[in-house]
């Protein structure tokens, strides 16, 4: 049975905003006197303080609730995907980190206008804002759909408006004022307010369980539910898939995707940006396996009655919705503070991604795309820069929220998948990002004519694979990772095309 709010739950939802506000007004009073502030903190922010915004931006709601549908469904083998990503922030580090360091980059595509040209620079920045507009919008989406079960139990369109408004304007409070720096200090808060929550209900879910936990690991170890590794071919998160695939994805979301990898271009130098980076990844890694950990005990919970003397059916559904397992938890088995908790814990998760994305996409708006053209005109005063990255994060809030929105109702709608479209646009364009980049960095090949093509060749590569478009009408059944390669294969072909008499990228050491 669905239970409401209590006393118990308002007053943690309430005194979670009031901590909210009062830092937002701490947070607010940061100095910024020029972009490099806005944008970067002015090189200033201790690296721990990065790691762990790397590791805010790197969850949210739609992590929060599918790490443990995946591990109640499925095994562990999903912690793979972190494994790769340990080894794409390796890379990233020693690769991309010093270059962008070298030439004092405010955003990670000033890089390729030292190789190719201010268009290069535009063109992937025009990427990126298109990749996050769409696939940031549908996980504000998410993150909304979330709180309005939980807050309203239903999520009718005037609830969702509601919740999204909710996490739009706490992401603001942050992000207008204090700029980048604001934002890094606020994702400390919603990190360790989520992972709290996810320790509680850990913890709450093994005493709920009628055993000990030599009966637990033995019971899951006998049912498969441990498996770390996957070795077939065709496997979501096989150790091929991970090598390949994943591997490049997690190069992009990290080193070539500015809302990640702005936290990183806040530090003091090269090698302080490295190692938040690299801490950032082994904090990540126990995060994950915590909620893996919530699913299996989950998957205990209600595949294993006579553990938790619950005797009912599950049916994940929610006003004709599917629903994951630990939405289901939450609504209709946990015990009042508990569900409040964990409702600030999915605010946080989702909070944490929205307000670095709107500084991430102000900061390419204004510094690859905007600056450029007023800089022509004559204007160089940073208080019109600083006044128009703001007006960005405005702009950029509306437009995520009306994307979230556009994604409710598409999603009522149609059965076209715009939600998993959504999702995966910013990995449609990390293919087209990767083959530039690679071409930049250790070819001698390409140019700004092949840039623009090579972008979109990656981008309509990975579309045409998917099963709701040519990939369905041929019959091509090709896991995401392999579509990722294939994508990054084309669009690093197209640059290959491109003639060009500069050396690749390099820092002398």
């Amino acid at each position: 049975m669905q239970a409401g709010f209590g006393t118990l739950d308002w007053i943690v939802f309430g005194s979670y905003f009031l901590l909210l506000a009062l830092t937002s007004v701490i947070f607010s009073q940061i100095k910024v006197k020029n972009t490099r502030d806005y944008f970067v903190g002015g090189n200033s922010v201790p690296w721990f303080a990065a790691a762990i915004s790397v590791l805010a931006t790197s969850q949210s709601a739609a992590t929060f609730l599918g790490g443990p549908e995946y591990s109640y469904s499925k095994d562990l083998t999903f912690l793979g995907f972190y494994a790769s990503a340990f080894l794409a922030v390796w890379f990233v580090s020693g690769v991309l980190i010093p270059r962008f360091y070298a030439i004092n980059a405010v955003t990670v595509y000033e890089l390729l206008e030292k190789r190719y040209g201010t268009a290069a620079k535009k063109q992937a920045g025009v990427m990126f804002l298109i990749g996050r507009l769409f696939a940031s919008g549908a996980r504000l989406y998410i993150g909304a759909l979330a709180i309005s079960m939980i807050l309203f139990l239903d999520i009718g369109a005037v609830h969702v408006a509601i919740s999204i408004a909710i996490l739009m304007l706490a992401a603001l409070a942050y992000a207008y004022y204090g700029g980048v720096k604001s934002v890094i200090f606020s994702d400390i808060i919603q990190a360790f307010t989520y992972i709290w929550a996810g320790v509680a209900v850990l913890l709450f879910l093994y005493l709920s369980l009628d055993t000990d936990m030599g009966t637990i690991y033995h019971t899951l170890q006998s049912e498969g539910k441990l498996r770390l590794i996957d070795t077939s071919l065709d496997g979501g998160f096989s150790i091929w898939a991970l090598l390949s695939g994943w591997l490049l994805l997690n190069i992009a979301a990290y080193g070539l995707d500015q809302d990640m990898t702005q936290r990183a271009l806040t530090c003091k130098s090269a090698k302080e940006a490295q190692r938040s980076m690299m801490m950032s990844i082994y904090l990540t890694i126990p995060v994950a396996l915590l909620f893996l950990l919530i699913g299996l005990l989950l998957y205990l919970f209600y595949h294993h009655p006579e553990l938790s003397n619950l005797h009912t059916s599950v049916e994940q559904k929610f006003d004709g919705e599917k629903i994951t397992i630990f939405m289901y938890y939450i609504l209709h088995e946990m015990p009042e503070g508990l569900r409040g908790l964990v409702t600030v814990g999915a605010v946080a998760a989702a909070l944490s991604s929205s307000n670095s994305v709107l500084s991430a996409m102000a900061s390419v708006a204004v510094e690859d795309l905007y600056r450029p053209w007023k800089q022509k005109q004559g204007i160089t005063d940073e208080k019109h820069y600083i006044k128009a990255g703001r007006l960005a994060v405005l702009f950029f809030a509306v437009a995520l929220s009306l994307m979230a929105m556009l994604s409710y109702y598409w999603q009522h709608a149609t059965d076209l998948p715009l939600l998993s479209f959504a999702l995966g646009v910013m990995a449609f364009a990390y293919t087209g990002l990767l083959g530039v980049y690679a071409a930049a960095i250790f070819t001698r090949r390409g140019n700004a004519r092949t840039v623009l093509w090579a972008l979109i060749g990656g981008f309509v590569t990975v579309l045409l694979l998917q099963p709701y478009v040519l990939g369905g009408l041929l019959g091509i059944k090709l896991g995401f990772a392999w579509q990722i390669v294939i994508g990054t294969l084309v669009a690093f072909g197209v640059m290959m095309v491109g003639k060009s008499k500069e050396a690749g990228l390099r820092v002398k050491d």
